[in-house]
């Protein structure tokens, strides 16, 4: 078998990412929106169908509906202001300004959303051309086709962002074990206050991944909205918000350490944080934290069931590490403060600290936290819909229901 050139392999990388497709999508949608409407309309340049293409062929099928509505709303509106002003005043400074004051506060009433400003981007360009009537229609007309091709981009085949979303909690959890594991390194010895503060400032900056994260998980809750390429949608989504839920949880008590670890090293300027037995054994138990929770976030965002258990097979033994190596810690440290009670509160509230990480990690606790999920949305569905309520307090008593809720929990262990 031949080998294939790096450039081709290095392009065809790049066309599976969906930020490329993306791009592919809605240059194609634009083109092809152009081409529509120079074969239906009889404006030479009808720049506004590809304009309204590349707007609404948004990242997801369920902001394409939303942005297709809300952009034709503001597009209409905005042409029948102009026709409007057309026929009383013409175009002058005084009337320039009352007609974006006036599409700027029918943009809410419209409810235009993000595209509240183009209805007076609308107003004002189809008020500057001599022909109002023929080209304010036209610009409308231009506005569907360009809204309608973009909707069919995303209906043929709508993207899914669950990828991208997953590699960022994975960078995440593997940035909080980097943390851990410097940390761990430290402990041994004198640490200088420089040092920790320094360490201590990472671990903050650590909220504004979560910050990005978040973002990147938005973004992939809705591509799976009303997406018919994905049958569990609803599952998925929770899988990874109650995943990140838990790793914010575990960014603030990796602060809330590092600020333990600081003001243990503000306390005792010349000399070693822990002994050396202590200190040894804090290095291998931050090992094991990190471990972790780089084994939590495979489990969150892997796809195939074997993957899945390798992952958990991974995490339940790093948490049983963790705990084995926790208990010598806590020995070694009352035998320690009996001697030496100097900041015995800040040792107290490391094991605490290291107990809480444990606690949310626990793969008993994941589960439960799913199943309350899931019996959350299940009422607001059922509030929403009340009918659909009724059949499901049916069929709760069913043999078929309980089997089908008892398949769920053991998916989620």
């Amino acid at each position: 078998m031949p080998d294939v050139p790096e450039p081709v392999v290095k392009l065809v990388r790049w066309s599976a990412e969906p930020v490329s497709a993306q791009i592919l999508r809605s240059t194609a949608a634009s083109v092809i929106s152009y081409v529509v409407a120079v074969w239906l309309l009889p404006n030479p340049a009808p720049l506004t169908a590809p304009l309204t293409a590349l707007l609404v062929v948004q990242v997801t099928l369920y902001s394409t509906l939303k942005t297709g509505i809300n952009r034709v709303n503001a597009v209409v509106a905005g042409v029948l202001i102009a026709i409007g002003f057309s026929s009383l005043v013409g175009l002058s400074w005084w009337s320039l300004g009352l007609i974006i004051l006036t599409s700027l506060l029918i943009g809410r009433f419209v409810r235009a959303g993000e595209f509240e400003i183009e209805v007076a981007i609308s107003a004002m360009l189809v008020l500057g051309v001599t022909r109002v009537a023929n080209t304010a229609w036209d610009r409308v007309f231009e506005t569907l086709i360009g809204a309608v091709v973009g909707l069919l981009f995303n209906l043929l085949a709508p993207p899914v962002w669950v990828q991208p979303a997953g590699e960022s909690i994975e960078s995440l959890a593997n940035r909080m074990g980097g943390l851990f594991r410097d940390m761990g390194g430290e402990v041994a010895g004198h640490l200088p206050v420089a040092r920790a503060a320094s360490r201590l400032h990472e671990a903050r900056r650590v909220d504004h991944d979560i910050v990005e994260v978040d973002a990147s998980l938005r973004q992939a809750e809705d591509s799976l909205r009303w997406n018919p390429r994905v049958r569990e949608g609803a599952l998925s989504r929770i899988v990874l918000r109650t995943g990140l839920d838990t790793l914010e949880i575990c960014a603030v008590v990796l602060r809330v350490m590092s600020r333990t670890l600081t003001d243990l090293a503000k306390h005792r300027t010349e000399e070693a944080l822990f002994p050396d037995d202590v200190a040894d054994e804090l290095e291998k138990l931050f090992d094991h934290v990190a471990y972790a929770i780089e084994s939590f976030a495979v489990l969150i965002t892997s796809q195939v069931s074997a993957s899945a258990e390798t992952a958990e097979d991974r995490l339940i033994l790093a948490l049983a590490d963790s705990e084995r190596s926790r208990d010598q810690i806590a020995d070694l440290l009352l035998h320690n403060v009996q001697r030496h009670p100097r900041q015995w509160q800040l040792h107290g509230a490391l094991l605490a600290e290291v107990d809480r990480i444990l606690d949310e990690l626990a793969v008993e606790k994941r589960s439960e936290r799913l199943v309350e999920e899931l019996d959350r949305i299940g009422s607001e569905l059922g509030e929403r819909h009340p009918r659909l309520a009724m059949i499901r307090r049916r069929l709760k008593g069913s043999e078929v229901y309980r089997r089908s809720s008892a398949a769920v929990r053991e998916a989620f262990k």
